[in-house]
């Protein structure tokens, strides 16, 4: 029996991968995504389980086809059923977030950190960092009568 009992537990492994193989093909894999995972784990291992009970009566009956194995049959098919039903109460009710009509949003092409250092040189509680700055040679330039510091450079400049 030791060898059945390792027979059953392969049989296990391999039902759990062809459940959510079949479940992500059948039901798609966009609309398997967006299901909770408590759901797809209980439905998965229960489909998984009942399979290698199925087989199991079918392996310790006097016929491959007797009462135990066409009830855990059955339960297996209505599993099944339950992982499809999931799916299409998925696709019904959540929304999946690649909607067409949206405009896709601009990537950041670069990053200026002027503004930030500008707001924390102006700040009060920054004096610190502004003792900082200024000791490290950076100096900030006013374009013509402006009142705020728009960009830095090292001053004086590095030859």
């Amino acid at each position: 029996m030791p060898i059945l009992r390792l027979a059953y537990a392969t049989q296990f492994l391999i039902a759990l991968i062809a459940v959510f193989v079949l479940w992500s093909q059948v039901g798609g894999q966009a609309h398997l995504d967006l299901m909770p995972w408590h759901f797809k784990l209980a439905l998965g291992v229960c489909t998984a389980l009942a399979s290698v009970k199925a087989t199991e009566a079918a392996v310790g009956g006097d016929r491959a086809w007797n009462g135990r194995s066409l009830k855990w049959f059955g339960l297996t098919l209505a599993l099944l059923l339950g992982c499809g039903l999931a799916s299409y109460y998925c696709h019904l009710n959540y929304e999946d977030g690649d909607e067409g009509d949206q405009q896709p949003t601009p990537a950041i092409s670069s990053y200026r950190s002027e503004g930030f250092q500008s707001a924390m040189l102006r700040s009060n509680q920054c004096a610190l960092w502004r003792s900082l700055w200024l000791s490290a040679g950076v100096r900030p330039l006013l374009a013509g009568g402006q009142k705020d510091i728009t960009w830095w450079r090292v001053w004086p400049p590095r030859d």
